[in-house]
């Protein structure tokens, strides 16, 4: 009795220290403002810009063929977040950056409390130490989750408790574990982890039926449940998938995956041992090591070793399934199969993560029981693991980086300046943006030709290659890169490269911009914003506006318009 009172007093201390750790991780966001810096790859460039465009744009519900006029004079709907996530409603409440850490603060939090439960019910079941599964959850709390993933990776843990207990006790599983699935789908994403997770779900199921001839209908109920609400949730992307896309993707034209055998074996080691910036897991320093020595632990101890090992080859053969979409063995299937070609089914490595700290978990349990100061490298461990990732906290690690605060990044009132200086509505011409990102032009309310999107028409593409054809002939990684991709509908220069951030300090000049500025005028643009001087502007069919700077940016602005 009293080592159970012992064990929930520990419990409930630890719970609370790691709480406090967390909300220290996240008080950047609370204290600072908008004068936080944050990820900009995949992040400030792209999806704040999507959810703030769609919640201004009165079209969250509209039809799938609708057209948002502001993105490439007509950004298809169905291009952008369904009216029923989560995201976009949080963004329909609250400032962006209000909504930006209100959603870092649910992710986190459920984390924490997903893999603590996780391990504390169903990993370490009969062998539960506090120190252990608190710890390693605060661990997995304070990864460098990709902030519009939600909690496609860091629900993941929860989800798993609830689909096992489901699982083990059908209809005597608590209620609120339905309402949890249900809540979980509008903030995470289908696409991203959850096909992949809900697929696997349903082996389990299918391997439980073969092996007990039991149906189990409660759990087959959940898995089925939970995926069709999550394409109710993406009706939009069923509509334009089965019914009428009302356009021909550029990602039809996508031809990702050229890598040779030896390539592709290096981007499996590369993803097993780095992981992917996407779903970086931080592994490769404390987890991995701890791994690999607590296996020998449990051999030399004749320990059970099975949960250890199968964890770590299912973590091989999802790096695996990543490396080999990349390789041009796969051609076949892509050039026939239009499915294979855009959808990315690598993407099964964003489960990674929940894996590898459930292997830590096993790990430290397996040290702790090991040796007589067990618990003593336990905790050394997980501090360790603790300081790595608590390094990684957005404001500590990309303010080292000195890229821009989130204000600095939109630079709102240097954009008004821009807008006071043009004197006309904004509806009523387009710009294109230079060495810089096109969505920060987006964010100000302005109408732009070029943009950064998931999807959009291949026409479109087509047309818009026009203008910058001449400067992708000097550039062949650049021609690769858009003709093959081209999610980045971007004014690419030859001489820059994929660099999109120049700082207002920067001694860079263009010097040789060649473009098509008649094909730029015939689709409506009539300004150029520039992040740095262009030389050549008189013969490029260009003249100079003006410039435009703020104390409180980093950005100088060059304006010129198309003659």
């Amino acid at each position: 009795m009293w080592s159970a009172v012992s064990r929930n007093f520990t419990t409930n201390r630890l719970i609370i220290l790691a709480c406090l750790v967390i909300l220290a991780y996240l008080l950047p966001y609370y204290v600072l403002g908008e004068n936080t810096h944050i990820r900009v790859h995949d992040n400030l460039d792209s999806n704040i810009v999507w959810y703030k465009l769609l919640s201004e744009s009165g079209m969250i519900f509209s039809l799938p063929d609708s057209t948002l006029p502001q993105v490439i004079n007509g950004l298809p709907r169905s291009a952008l977040a369904s009216g029923l996530d989560a995201a976009v409603w949080l963004y329909v409440l609250f400032e962006p950056f209000t909504a930006y850490t209100i959603s870092q603060t649910i992710m986190r939090f459920v984390a924490f409390f997903g893999m603590f439960i996780l391990l504390k019910k169903h990993v370490l079941r009969d062998q539960d130490e506090p120190l252990v599964t608190v710890g390693v959850a605060l661990c997995f709390a304070m990864l460098p989750y990709w902030p519009s993933g939600a909690l496609s990776i860091a629900g993941l843990p929860l989800a798993l408790h609830i689909f096992l207990t489901i699982r083990r006790y059908g209809k005597k599983a608590p209620k609120r574990h339905w309402v949890y699935l249900f809540l979980m789908t509008f903030f995470s994403s289908f696409i991203l982890t959850f096909i992949f997770f809900l697929g696997l779900m349903g082996v389990l199921w299918l391997f439980d039926w073969l092996r007990t001839k039991r149906f189990n209908p409660p759990f087959f109920l959940a898995i089925a449940g939970m995926t069709t609400v999550f394409l109710l949730k993406n009706y939009m992307l069923l509509y334009s998938m089965f019914i009428d896309s009302g356009f021909v993707s550029h990602r039809d034209e996508m031809n990702l995956g050229h890598k040779d055998l030896s390539g592709t074996i290096e981007l499996f080691w590369k993803n097993f041992i780095e992981s992917h910036t996407h779903a970086l897991d931080l592994h490769d320093a404390v987890i991995f090591p701890t791994v690999v020595v607590a296996f020998f632990v449990a051999v030399y101890f004749k320990k059970n070793i099975k949960p250890l090992v199968s964890l770590f080859m299912l973590n091989v053969v999802f790096s695996l399934i990543y490396a080999f979409w990349y390789w041009e063995g796969m051609r076949f299937l892509k050039d026939n199969i239009s499915l294979f070609n855009t959808f990315n089914f690598g993407r099964i490595h964003f489960l990674r993560p929940l894996l590898w700290y459930m292997m830590f978990a096993i790990a430290l349990w397996l040290l702790w029981k090991s040796f007589r100061f067990g618990k003593i490298i336990v905790v050394i461990l997980i501090a360790l693991q603790s300081v790595l990732l608590f390094q990684q906290t957005e404001e500590l690690k990309y303010a080292e980086f000195n890229t821009p605060t989130f204000k600095e990044y939109y630079a709102t009132e240097l954009f008004d300046n821009i807008d006071d200086y043009i004197g006309k509505d904004k509806e009523d011409y387009r710009f294109v943006s230079i060495a810089m990102h096109p969505t920060i032009a987006q964010y100000n309310g302005f109408y732009t030709l070029d943009t950064y999107n998931n999807s959009f028409p291949l026409t479109y593409k087509h047309e818009f290659r026009k203008i910058i054809a001449p400067e992708l002939e000097k550039n062949n990684k650049l021609k690769s890169y858009f003709d093959t991709w081209g999610g980045r509908l971007y004014m690419y220069v030859g001489e820059l490269g994929k660099n999109y951030v120049f700082t207002k300090n920067s001694k860079k000049t263009i010097e040789d911009l060649t473009i098509n500025t008649e094909q730029l005028k015939d689709m409506g643009g009539e300004y150029i914003l520039s992040g740095l001087p262009i030389e050549n502007y008189k013969a490029t069919g260009l003249s100079f506006e003006k410039s435009f700077e703020h104390p409180d940016t980093r950005w100088k602005i060059y304006l010129y318009r198309v003659e």
